[in-house]
């Protein structure tokens, strides 16, 4: 695809009792990390330690997993056992620490009970929750969260997080944002965490929300499908309407926004098929369903990266691109970036995390989105900094003009029909 220069960014046993609560020992302020052994917690965890302004703890409840992973850390890294099904465990872990990153998941299980549990601990929360139904109720949480005079951030991850302010970026650039078109793209070849799965497959099996014609609107998971292209090894996937949290959020901040509507794509390309068959095999259609799904998908996940042609990518990708009017003509800046997903995913909250406990990031009571209380150029100059390429492209015309050009390259039929077969909104 036609390719402008890139910019620099301006911008329980009872072994585990013993160790429940974490030393607040020394001068570093603490950070807390949930989950901070799993998929995608660790990276967190690697990321604060490595800036060096937190003594990390790493709460989990898979106590010898963290345990041997917070030695091979050093620098003062603990372990301490946490049941984040039991709120005093969740709240004694949070005891004297200064700052905390939600890790555990399926958020649409266990974000709001980290959030009340930081609430009732005093304690600012960072969370990388990526289920809308989630983030709805973390939202709901604003008043308790205010009484309280604590702060949390909700989804400052890969989608939602670096999602959010990448389409706040883009509409920065623009004097008259109008619409807002989100897509990831997912690569089973890059994560095998059981709770990934499991949001996967509560993202594409139900009714989920977008923001269309300046109002929510609930429209059917693996419909209104739309051509977007990523840098190679990706390339160009045809992705549908699914599940998350931007639509919810993004509109509230930008009040401009006409439409905010968010796509996901899996690879390799075969995952679509085998998704819509489970589905219409009624395979999915419970909640306990799912769970033995994903209790039978997680061992052979890597599996999957082998069908169709060649191998996918180990890699995962986002991007955001928003139209409007710039000096009085319709433009559509897009931002996006591709590289592993738990750096992408991991990477954001430990700099946010490292903003609040420093003092960089002022802590104001309530429940945030990332692009509503984020400086959006220092938080993206620190993700460059972890060499997390963000690429930039600007063209003339609107995202549905975009997205009849792409699906005209793609499936060969003119772009005037190619949006009627292809890129609906």
């Amino acid at each position: 695809m036609p390719r402008t220069p890139k910019p620099t960014l301006q911008i329980g046993g009872v072994f585990h009792q013993m160790a429940s609560t974490p030393s607040t020992s020394g001068t570093a302020p603490v950070a807390v990390v949930f989950g901070g052994a799993g998929d995608m917690g660790y990276r967190v965890v690697r990321e604060l330690v490595a800036r060096g302004n937190t003594k990390v703890v790493i709460a989990d409840f898979r106590y010898d997993r963290a345990r041997k992973f917070a030695a091979q850390q050093g620098k003062g890294t603990e372990a301490v056992f946490v049941d984040a099904n039991v709120p005093d465990s969740l709240i004694g872990v949070l005891r004297g620490a200064a700052v905390a990153v939600n890790c555990i998941g399926p958020f649409f299980r266990y974000a709001e009970k980290v959030g009340l549990a930081a609430i009732r601990a005093g304690v600012p929360l960072v969370d990388i929750c990526d289920d809308d139904d989630a983030t709805v109720k973390m939202l709901a949480l604003d008043g308790l969260a205010r009484q309280a005079g604590v702060m949390l951030i909700v989804g400052v991850g890969w989608t939602p997080g670096l999602s959010n302010l990448l389409a706040v970026k883009a509409a920065s650039e623009l004097d008259e944002p109008q619409d807002c078109d989100i897509t990831w793209v997912g690569s089973t070849s890059d994560s095998e965490g059981q709770a990934v799965i499991l949001h996967v497959l509560h993202a594409i099996t139900r009714s989920t929300p977008s923001f269309i014609g300046g109002g929510w609107v609930d429209l059917p998971a693996l419909t209104h499908h739309r051509w977007v292209d990523f840098p190679e090894p990706i390339g160009r996937v045809n992705a549908y309407v699914c599940g998350h949290p931007e639509p919810l959020t993004v509109p509230r901040y930008l009040p401009k926004l006409r439409s905010v509507v968010l796509r996901g794509y899996l690879l390799p390309h075969e995952m679509q098929q085998i998704a819509k068959g489970m589905i219409d095999l009624d395979l999915l259609n419970t909640d306990k369903k799912k769970e033995a799904m994903a209790a039978l998908l997680q061992p052979v996940l890597p599996l999957f990266a082998h069908l169709g042609e060649g191998v996918a990518p180990a890699l995962s990708g986002i991007r955001s691109d928003v139209s409007g009017l710039k000096d009085g003509r319709l433009k559509t800046i897009s931002y996006y970036s591709v590289d592993t997903m738990d750096r992408l995913t991991g990477i954001p909250p430990a700099i946010a995390a490292d903003m609040l406990a420093t003092g960089f990031l002022k802590q104001q009571p309530g429940v945030f989105a990332p692009e509503g209380c984020l400086p959006v150029e220092p938080f993206l100059e620190r993700v460059a900094q972890r060499e997390i390429e963000i690429e930039r492209e600007e063209c003339d015309g609107s995202i549905e003009d975009l997205a009849r050009r792409t699906a005209g390259e793609a499936t060969g039929v003119p772009p005037t029909d190619a949006a009627r077969s292809g890129g609906d909104r």
